[in-house]
C-alpha cells in the first residue's frame, strides 16, 4: 500500500558525519529527504575554522580520519568527485619518549614491527590476521550485534578485543616501545586502559593503519563534511542550516524523522512521544570523560626531538604504558593529571592550506573528567615541551576549549564527551537502550543514527547508514545501498 503524501519522506536532524551518511542512504533510494541543521555551517565534528589569527585553518573538533576512508558505507560513495582529497603522512602516528627516541605507526606492518626490536614477531603475531580479514569484519565490528559473516574471523578478533589493554600489553608485548605505541592506540577508548574491550579500537586503529594509512582531508575536516553534502544535493536531498530543532513540532511532516542526537537531547525533542521503559533506559545512559582542546598558530613546525615525530600527523605524548594507564584512570576518577595522556595532530606539515607560508598549526587535547572546567593549557604545553623543547617559544596564538565550550559548541558532547556516550563493554552493543534495534526509538517513526547508536564514536557514518537501512525497512520497504 502507497504511503499517503507528506512533505518529505524523511528528516534527518544534524549534520555531523552519521546525520550526512544517514541522509545520502535515504536519498539515494530515490526518497525525498531534508537535512536540518542548527548551526550556519554544516558538519557536526567535521568543521574548519579560523581560530586562532587570519589565514590559520584549524580543525574544531575531528582532525585526522583513519576510519573514514577504510568505512564500508563512504567506501562506497564518490567523494573524491566531490572535492574531497586525502593526504598521506609518511609516518600515520608517532609515539615519542623521554630521551628522544619515538616508535612508528607505519602503512607497513612489517617495517613497523621491525622498529619494534624484541617485539617484532609479537606484533606481526597481533595485526597479520587482523589486516587481512578486516574486509569480512569491517560489516560487523563496525555495526549493531549481529552473527558475523566470517565466524572464525570475528572470534579470532574478539578474544582479543574483549581483553583489557593493559593484560593484551602484558601477555604480548615486552618492550617500552611497543607498549607506549599500544597504549596510545588503546587511549582513543577514552577510558581507564583496565577496562574490558579497551583492546578493541587500540587494534581496529593499528589494522587501519597498515589497510590504508591515517589519512587528512586537504583544506580541513570541512571539506570532508562540504563532499558529503555536495554529493547529498546532487542526489536532490535538501538541507538547512540556522535550524535548532527543539521539539518534533518544528519539523515538516514526513514518515520517518533521523535525529543524529545522544539521549539527552533525543529526550528532550521527542521524550513525549516514547514508552516509560524507553524513556528511562535513555535517563540512564552513561556519558564519558571530556576532553580539553587546544589549537596553536605557530611560527614554525613543532620541533620534537625524534625525527619519527616530524613525519607524523598525529603524535601521542605520554611516554610508557604505565604513565599513560595512570592518567587515564585518574580522570576516569575524577582528577587532573599533571602529565595528561595528550593526543595531537600537526596537519600543516602535509597540507600547505592550513596556514600561510613558513607558518604551522597544532591541534590537540587531554582527556578530562566530565563537565570538567579546569584550564589544562600549561598541563598540555609541559608535555609538548617534554617532548619537542622550544615548542613554547614557537606559539603566536592558541585557542582553547573546556568540557562547557566543546558542549556549547556541539550539543552532542555532553560535558565534552566526544563519543556519543562511554563505549564500555556495558554500553558496546546496547547503545544507548537494549533492544531489538538500538537504531529504533519505542515510537513508530521516529529514529537514532548518532554515535550513541553501534558501532559508537569516529568518522566512518555507519551509525548512520544502519539506522537509515532500519528506516528504509520499516517504513518504506526498502534496503540501503549494499556496503563495499
Amino acid at each position: 500500500m502507497a504511503l499517503e503524501k507528506r512533505d518529505f519522506d524523511a528528516v534527518v536532524v544534524g549534520s555531523g558525519p552519521n546525520g550526512l551518511a544517514a541522509a545520502i542512504a535515504l536519498q539515494e533510494q530515490g526518497l525525498s529527504v531534508l537535512l536540518l541543521e542548527s548551526k550556519d555551517t554544516i558538519g557536526g565534528g567535521l568543521r574548519t575554522k579560523e581560530l586562532t589569527l587570519p589565514g590559520f585553518q584549524h580543525d574544531v573538533c575531528s582532525a585526522i580520519h583513519p576510519l573514514a576512508a577504510e568505512s564500508p558505507y563512504f567506501k562506497t560513495l564518490p567523494l573524491a568527485q566531490h572535492g574531497l582529497e586525502y593526504i598521506y603522512p609518511p609516518v600515520a602516528a608517532a609515539h615519542p619518549f623521554d630521551g628522544g627516541t619515538a616508535a612508528a605507526l607505519l602503512h607497513s606492518l612489517p617495517e613497523t614491527a621491525l622498529h619494534l626490536g624484541k617485539d617484532r614477531k609479537a606484533y606481526e603475531q597481533l595485526l597479520t590476521a587482523l589486516v587481512k580479514d578486516w574486509p569480512s569484519l569491517a560489516p560487523t565490528v563496525l555495526g549493531p550485534l549481529q552473527f558475523p559473516k566470517d565466524p572464525l574471523a570475528m572470534a579470532k578478533f574478539g578474544i582479543k578485543a574483549m581483553a583489557p589493554a593493559t593484560t593484551l600489553a602484558d601477555l604480548v608485548f615486552t618492550t617500552k616501545k611497543a607498549r607506549g605505541l599500544w597504549a596510545g592506540m588503546a587511549a582513543h577508548s577514552i577510558q581507564p586502559l583496565s577496562n574490558m574491550a579497551t583492546s578493541a579500537i587500540g587494534l581496529v586503529l593499528l589494522a587501519q593503519a597498515h589497510l590504508h594509512g591515517w589519512p587528512l582531508p586537504k583544506g580541513g575536516s570541512q571539506s570532508f563534511a562540504n563532499a558529503l553534502a555536495s554529493y547529498f544535493t546532487s542526489l536532490g536531498g535538501k538541507i538547512e542550516t540556522n535550524v535548532h530543532v527543539r521539539s518534533l513540532q518544528q519539523l515538516p511532516s514526513s514518515h520517518a524523522v533521523l535525529l543524529d542526537v545522544t539521549p539527552k537531547q533525543l529526550l528532550e525533542i521527542a521524550g513525549h512521544s516514547f514508552s516509560s521503559v524507553y524513556q528511562w533506559q535513555l535517563k540512564r545512559y552513561r556519558y564519558g570523560m571530556g576532553v580539553f582542546k587546544i589549537d596553536w598558530a605557530l611560527d614554525g613546525p613543532v620541533p620534537f626531538s625524534a625525527p619519527e615525530c616530524r613525519q607524523a600527523g598525529t603524535v601521542h605524548l605520554g611516554n610508557t604504558l604505565e604513565e599513560i594507564a595512570q592518567a587515564e584512570k585518574l580522570t576516569a576518577q575524577g582528577q587532573h593529571p599533571e602529565k595528561p595522556f595528550v593526543l595531537m595532530a600537526q596537519q600543516s606539515l602535509f597540507d600547505a592550506t592550513r596556514a600561510p607560508e613558513g607558518k604551522h598549526t597544532a591541534w590537540a587535547y587531554c582527556h578530562v573528567p566530565n563537565g570538567s572546567t579546569q584550564d589544562m593549557t600549561q598541563a598540555i604545553e609541559n608535555q609538548m615541551e617534554r617532548f619537542a623543547p622550544g615548542f613554547k617559544d614557537l606559539v603566536l596564538a592558541r585557542h582553547t576549549m573546556n568540557t562547557h565550550q566543546m558542549e556549547a559548541y556541539n550539543p552532542n558532547y555532553i560535558g565534552g564527551d566526544i563519543n556519543g556516550g562511554i563505549i564500555d563493554l556495558g554500553q558496546l552493543f546496547t547503545r544507548p537502550a537494549l533492544r531489538s534495534s538500538p537504531y529504533r526509538t519505542s515510537a513508530k517513526g521516529i529514529y537514532l543514527c548518532s554515535s550513541s547508536t553501534p558501532p559508537g564514536g569516529g568518522v566512518h557514518g555507519m551509525c548512520g547508514y544502519h539506522a537509515a537501512d532500519r528506516a528504509l525497512r520499516d517504513i518504506f520497504k526498502l534496503k540501503a545501498k549494499p556496503l563495499s
